[in-house]
């Protein structure tokens, strides 16, 4: 008798003193992952006292798997009144492990937020909400609607417009007092107006409850603005009646009033088709959301003097891309890309926006 309890004493101080060397051993790896990559290691699993695990009630395989998971039965609660464990158990157990670690992780700063922390003036994200209300709001619905129900698709054409711009600058320097001074645009409606009668579906309103198409005789060019509230498309009315010095005229007018919240409802609906220009900020290409229910946007890119072959020679021309979006249920690709091309044909030749 005294000789068993002298081994038994001596094998539970060995399982206790190997737990401890394996605890002490899992510290130290911790420690040095840490030192080696700045984030502090997965939290340890406390040693497995062997002894209490072998009196805990579970059966073979549940050991097996507890094993293979590093997890200590002891700790593991049972919901069966014997106290025997059974997989479920366990995985009510790991799964507890898992959101403590994750709302641990998700609680402690990165190593190198930390560092920036300590720094002197580190400084500090402030966040504001700031809700979509008024116009931005109409706008947000109304372009994710856009995005959301019409299938787009985009055409891009290089024009060039070297004689254009010498014929819009004699045009500036010849023009009364008070007539408006000249942009692109007005000529750029000239050459849409001639083209579209080729392409009735472009310029046109698609309903989509009754699957029906209105299109237009009559040109209500709708002129996407960028105002103080936000984006805004005033109409130009019939603007195949006008010359371009009244296009420059109502073009501006319904410019001013949209910035300055001036424009009557009226004023802002009933558009046919879109154009779209950002200027001199107009990039090099773009795909514009089409203005629904209308089937075409046209996309106005900025100007610039560019390498040109012309004939045998390289010479510097003034280009400037067109980007065109359709929509794909009513405008097959070939007839958008001869739109643009028929766009770009007669702004080449601005003599034929004149007869």
């Amino acid at each position: 008798e005294t000789v068993l309890s002298i081994n038994s004493t001596t094998a539970n101080s060995t399982t206790e003193s190997a737990a401890h060397r394996q605890s002490a051993q899992q510290e130290q790896r911790a420690t040095e992952a840490f030192s080696e990559t700045g984030t502090a290691a997965p939290a340890l699993q406390p040693a497995i006292n062997t002894s209490a695990v072998s009196e805990v009630l579970a059966s073979p395989s549940l050991r097996r798997r507890a094993r293979e998971q590093g997890v200590n039965l002891a700790l593991v609660p049972s919901t069966h009144p014997s106290g025997r464990l059974s997989h479920e158990d366990l995985d009510s157990f790991l799964a507890s492990q898992a959101s403590t670690t994750d709302a641990t992780s998700s609680r402690s700063p990165s190593f190198a937020a930390s560092l920036a922390d300590a720094k002197p003036g580190a400084i500090e994200d402030q966040i504001t909400d700031v809700p979509l209300n008024g116009t931005r709001r109409v706008i947000a619905k109304k372009l994710q609607a856009a995005k959301r129900n019409i299938p787009h698709y985009s055409y891009v054409e290089e024009v060039d417009v070297t004689e254009l711009e010498s014929t819009r600058q004699f045009l500036n320097e010849e023009r009364r007092a008070d007539q408006t001074k000249l942009t692109l645009l007005p000529f750029i409606l000239r050459a849409l107006v001639r083209s579209l009668p080729e392409f009735p579906h472009c310029n046109a309103r698609y309903d989509e409850e009754a699957e029906l198409l209105q299109q237009h005789s009559a040109v209500h060019a709708g002129i996407a603005t960028m105002t103080p509230q936000g984006l805004k498309v005033p109409v130009l009315q019939n603007a195949q009646a006008l010359d371009v010095w009244q296009c420059a005229e109502q073009i501006a007018e319904l410019a001013e009033r949209a910035r300055s919240n001036r424009c009557r409802p009226a004023e802002l609906t009933g558009s046919t088709i879109t154009v779209t220009s950002l200027g001199s900020l107009g990039g090099i290409a773009s795909t514009p959301v089409i203005n629904a229910p209308e089937t075409a946007i046209i996309g106005i890119n900025k100007m610039q003097r560019r390498p040109v072959v012309l004939g045998d020679q390289i010479v510097p021309r003034l280009m400037m891309n067109l980007s065109a979006s359709f929509d794909h249920r009513i405008v097959d690709g070939f007839d958008g890309a001869r739109l643009v091309q028929s766009l770009c044909k007669r702004l080449e030749h601005p003599s034929s926006l004149f007869v």
